[in-house]
C-alpha cells in the first residue's frame, strides 16, 4: 500500500510506510474511481409470504369507513430481549 504525501519540495509523492521508497508525482492527477455493486435488498418482514398462515384476532380498524372487526397479526422480536415483541396487524378483508 502506498500513501500520498507531500515531500520536502511541496510536491505530491507516493511513499511506502514500511520502507524508505518514495516516488514523486509531478504534473499528474491521482485518482481512482471504482463502481461498487449494489446489494440486493431483503424484505425484513418476509414480503407477501409473511401474512400466509397467520392468526386472527378481534381488533377494530382505525379507519371508520373500513368497519372490519378482525385482523391478522404476527409478532416479531425486533429489539433486544429485554424489550417486548412488536406486533404487526393487517385488516382481514371480508368480501
Amino acid at each position: 500500500m502506498l500513501l500520498v504525501k507531500k515531500n520536502d519540495m511541496g510536491c505530491n509523492c507516493l511513499s511506502c510506510p514500511t520502507c524508505p521508497y518514495e516516488f514523486t508525482v509531478a504534473g499528474a492527477e491521482i485518482f481512482d474511481r471504482k463502481e461498487l455493486p449494489r446489494k440486493e435488498i431483503d424484505d425484513v418482514l418476509g414480503g407477501d409470504g409473511a401474512w400466509e398462515n397467520v392468526d386472527q384476532t378481534a381488533a377494530q380498524c382505525p379507519v371508520d369507513a373500513c368497519g372490519n372487526d378482525k385482523a391478522y397479526f404476527f409478532q416479531l422480536q425486533i429489539r433486544s430481549a429485554d424489550e417486548p415483541m412488536t406486533t404487526f396487524y393487517k385488516v382481514c378483508f371480508s368480501f
